[in-house]
């Protein structure tokens, strides 16, 4: 596909077609397979000031917390019990708290003492970190360039540079290089963002040959800058149109791994997470981290998110699968 015709998909007075072409091709490259993937949400500290995000430093409301590597574990061998493969640990960017040595050697005990495969979506990183962090064993790291417009980019995220490479694409580049499977994505419905930009966005996950993509609805938090602006989107904030995206991705991308993403189940609580599925996703992220915590990580509000250690959470996602023809994997 090419500019325009991913432009004339997103402006389509429907969609259905174009989700029914991306469940097929998830058919023929993934099967029925939906893996399980436990997140677990190491801290809410963060150095960056981004200007969407409930937890940048400048919010002096935030609740920050940070768990202990016990606790890391802990959840881990959780995700082992459930049927899980992988844990993803996320956090918000803050090198100090999670140094180069601590990150490599919690991997290293995930990895010895569950088994779990690890990925890590720690933010803006060096090619030293990263490199230790692969030798450790984590074998995939989640890093949404959020958008490929510069001056969109730089605007939201104080001290971006507006010229010269990408710095998120940068690294995604280099890291690939270092052998990680790498995940991009964008958020959908930024002010200022345009349909243009979110085509160029689709096209340069292609570019990268991402491994993963996550992408999901921009949902303003009202008490950050970005979620006081009034500037009006070209992109919609709804369920529809996201799912538009995914099936774009998976057809651009047929081999990589797609989450239905929390954000897209906070739009629509009841089907959200099916929809995604319905227009070629095939990855749940159900959250392990500790129900004390959980509240603070507050990217934004009123997140909706399918919860472990319930297993009658895990349970009923299984049936939801089911539904749709589908079943949990390993991996």
């Amino acid at each position: 596909m090419d500019k325009a015709e991913i432009l004339a998909a997103l402006r389509a007075p429907e969609g259905e077609a174009l989700f029914a072409q991306a469940r097929a091709v998830r058919a023929e490259t993934k099967g029925d397979g939906v893996f399980f993937r436990g997140l677990i949400e190491l801290s809410s500290v963060c150095d960056r000031d981004c200007l969407y995000c409930g937890m940048r430093r400048s919010n002096a409301a935030a609740h920050r917390y940070a768990m202990r590597d016990d606790e890391v574990v802990a959840c881990a061998r959780l995700a082992r019990e459930l049927g899980f493969g992988t844990v993803v640990l996320q956090a918000g960017e803050c090198p100090a708290l999670w140094t180069r040595r601590r990150v490599a050697e919690l991997v290293r005990r995930v990895r010895g003492e569950t088994g779990q495969h690890v990925t890590l979506s720690l933010g803006e990183r060096t090619e030293a970190d990263t490199a230790a962090w692969r030798e450790a064993g984590a074998a995939r790291y989640l890093l949404r360039f959020e958008t490929t417009d510069r001056a969109l980019f730089a605007r939201i995220h104080p001290g971006a540079p507006v010229g010269g490479e990408h710095p998120r694409l940068a690294q995604l580049r280099r890291m690939k290089a270092q052998g990680y499977a790498i995940g991009g994505g964008m958020m959908l419905g930024l002010p200022g963002q345009t349909l243009e930009s979110v085509a160029d966005d689709l096209l340069t996950l292609r570019e990268l040959n991402a491994d993963m993509v996550g992408l999901g609805p921009y949902l303003a938090h009202p008490g950050t800058p970005l979620g006081r602006d009034k500037t009006p989107s070209g992109v919609p904030v709804d369920v529809d149109f996201t799912c538009r995206c995914y099936a774009l991705a998976r057809l651009l991308l047929p081999h990589a791994n797609i989450p239905s993403t929390t954000a897209l189940s906070t739009l629509d609580p009841a089907n959200g997470r099916l929809r995604g599925l319905s227009s070629g996703a095939n990855v749940f992220m159900p959250n392990l981290t500790p129900a004390a915590y959980r509240a603070d990580y507050q990217i934004y509000p009123g997140k909706i998110c399918v919860v472990a250690p319930q297993a009658d959470a895990i349970d009923a996602l299984r049936a939801d699968l089911a539904t749709l023809g589908l079943r949990q994997v390993t991996g």
